[in-house]
């Protein structure tokens, strides 16, 4: 089974990359695309400027669930934990540098027009369309390098 990658630069707007993240998470629960369609975060000069402290995921579902739990009781603390979390969002934005994000798209012999369809489509879509899109196939001479990137990549 061969596999292509998406190589999409969102610069340092962490937003638009959060939003494709989100897009390709739906993407992913719609289309039962499970372990077809995988991507990975890349930010290079977090990486290199912080070595001692990462910064954390963007994501944590079991955290958020116990902090609305405790907030169901009291509503000013509800309101108070909303009011925190985009600040949050925006400080990490800011000392996160260049955000990149890989998209694996591994699809079996058998499914070459579905894959066909996806290398089409999630470059045309909005939060992707103004990363600057680049796709690399298993034919291509940087595969190699972009392949060990990803395995690299948490």
């Amino acid at each position: 089974m061969a596999h292509s990658y998406i190589k999409l630069d969102f610069g340092t707007d962490e937003e638009k990359a959060q939003q494709a993240r989100h897009k390709l998470d739906g993407w992913k629960q719609a289309f039962r695309l499970d372990k077809r369609l995988l991507y990975k975060l890349d930010r290079p000069e977090s990486d290199a400027g912080e070595a001692g402290s990462k910064p954390e995921p963007v994501e944590k579902p079991a955290p958020a669930a116990k902090s609305q739990a405790k907030t169901a009781a009291n509503p000013k603390a509800k309101t108070a934990a909303k009011a925190s979390k985009p600040a949050a969002e925006k400080s990490a934005s800011a000392t996160n540098g260049k955000v990149a994000l890989l998209v694996r798209l591994y699809f079996s012999s058998h499914e070459k027009l579905s894959e066909q369809r996806w290398l089409e489509r999630i470059p045309s879509e909005e939060p992707f369309k103004s990363a600057s899109p680049k796709v690399v196939h298993h034919s291509d001479p940087e595969f190699e390098s972009t392949d060990q990137k990803f395995e690299a990549l948490e």
